[in-house]
């Protein structure tokens, strides 16, 4: 048997176990300082700086799986299509901005750094399926004259994301409680797509999920 005809050997557990400390520990430090640097982040993990290099060639190797690893873990908790189905495109945008508050209000600096920094392409590839979504909403809306049609759906999906992510910005800035962003990114995001604001006060009740324990 050549080398070439040899199969790749799994890597060693502990080597695994290290990648996954690793990533955590990036994920609690950034969290806390955006700028926490890899002997810091290492040490956390219990493990030297050089052995960081083992698993990521570069501080940014390690930022994009941790950026890509939280979006993906976002994603995973939308709302389905099947679950969004039987909902107005109002109750549509309302149920996906509420889950996603949900899910990025305990981790505000890290997502941040996400939809801000330099890895927003990564995290956009990964968020493709729900920006689907998002769009899909507002071209129902505008079909049955219920959001505003003075813009296609693809430009309202862009202006209620847009909004979306103004309300985490300030929201981290100001340390808003979640039920208070949770309520204002749901407003935002439908005030964006051209529902009154005391017409979307009188939904919340129905689109706001209980924060996760």
């Amino acid at each position: 048997m050549t080398s070439t005809d040899r199969p790749a050997r799994a890597p060693r557990r502990d080597a695994t176990e290290n990648r996954a400390a690793l990533v955590q520990a990036a994920r609690t430090l950034l969290q806390a300082d955006p700028d926490a640097s890899l002997e810091s982040i290492a040490a956390h993990a219990g493990l030297s700086r050089r052995a960081i290099y083992g698993h990521f060639p570069s501080r940014d190797d390690l930022m994009r799986e941790v950026v890509a690893g939280g979006a993906e873990r976002i994603l995973a908790a939308m709302p389905s299509r099947a679950d969004l189905a039987g909902l107005a495109p109002a109750s549509r945008l309302a149920a996906i901005a509420v889950t996603l508050w949900t899910e990025v209000s305990h981790v505000r600096s890290m997502a941040v750094i996400a939809v801000r920094g330099p890895l927003v392409e990564t995290v956009a590839t990964v968020f493709a399926p729900l920006r689907e979504q998002v769009r899909d909403a507002c071209a129902l809306g505008i079909a049955d004259g219920t959001l505003r049609d003075d813009v296609d759906a693809a430009t309202l999906g862009r202006l209620v994301e847009g909004a979306c992510l103004a309300v985490l910005d300030e929201a981290t800035r100001s340390a808003t409680p979640g039920d208070a962003g949770r309520r204002t990114v749901v407003l935002s995001a439908l005030g964006m797509a051209g529902v009154d604001w005391r017409t979307a006060l009188l939904a919340l009740p129905a689109t706001l999920p209980e924060d996760p324990a």
